[in-house]
């Protein structure tokens, strides 16, 4: 295995929860009293160019919540699909104590519209471990395409033995495994700090040891 020098990690379901799931979009739909086979159908139709910025959330919104008049304002709804954010606390903690190692390069390889992810990165704090962020909604593509991982390996001028890729879903380690990456599928911060020592990855070894 060649050293890896750079680490990219999934956001939504690894750093933090999912940021606008078909679940939070059915309990918006409960909550506001909304057609969720509507909202769902509508959510489909836009979703790529949501995810790849090229309509924003305001945009999103009026095209399937608000094609009607409703009873709450869109700062309420907003507020709602933010507040559904919560972080994975102990896998921050990995990721801080590799970020103090200053072995690798940090950063976020996810699908995610442009002002959720900006929320969720001042909200959270990433940018005291990671140092760039391949957002979709930055790069215009999304994962599981090709092209993302071609971006952020030209970007960050890795060859894919470097680079471990960190995602809790196998259709976006598959790209990444074709591509020659590295990848640990994601299931939890235990798990994530035993794969990591595998990997020949320095984060608190005796303890990834003690508990392989």
């Amino acid at each position: 295995m060649a050293g890896i020098t750079a680490l990219f990690f999934d956001i939504g379901g690894v750093l933090l929860s999912n940021g606008w799931e078909k679940e939070m979009r059915k309990e918006a739909a409960e909550k506001f009293g909304l057609n969720v086979d509507e909202l769902e159908a509508a959510h489909k139709q836009v979703v790529a160019a949501f995810e790849t910025g090229l309509i924003d959330l305001h945009e999103y919104l009026g095209q399937t919540v608000f094609t009607q008049a409703r009873p709450f304002s869109h700062e309420e709804f907003v507020k709602f699909m933010f507040d559904q954010s919560q972080p994975h606390v102990e896998t921050l903690e990995i990721v801080a104590e590799l970020a103090r190692s200053r072995q690798y390069l940090m950063a976020t390889l996810n699908n995610e519209s442009l002002e959720l992810n900006i929320h969720r990165i001042e909200k959270f704090h990433l940018r005291d471990y990671f140092t760039a962020f391949f957002s979709s909604c930055f790069l215009g593509v999304t994962k599981p395409e090709g092209d993302i991982y071609r971006k952020a390996l030209q970007i960050t001028q890795r060859t894919p033995d470097e680079c471990l890729v960190i995602d809790d879903r196998v259709s976006n380690l598959e790209t990444a495994r074709h591509l020659g990456m590295h990848t640990i599928l994601y299931q939890g911060a235990e798990q994530l700090r035993q794969e990591l020592y595998r990997c020949g990855v320095t984060v608190d070894a005796s303890r990834s040891a003690a508990n392989a």
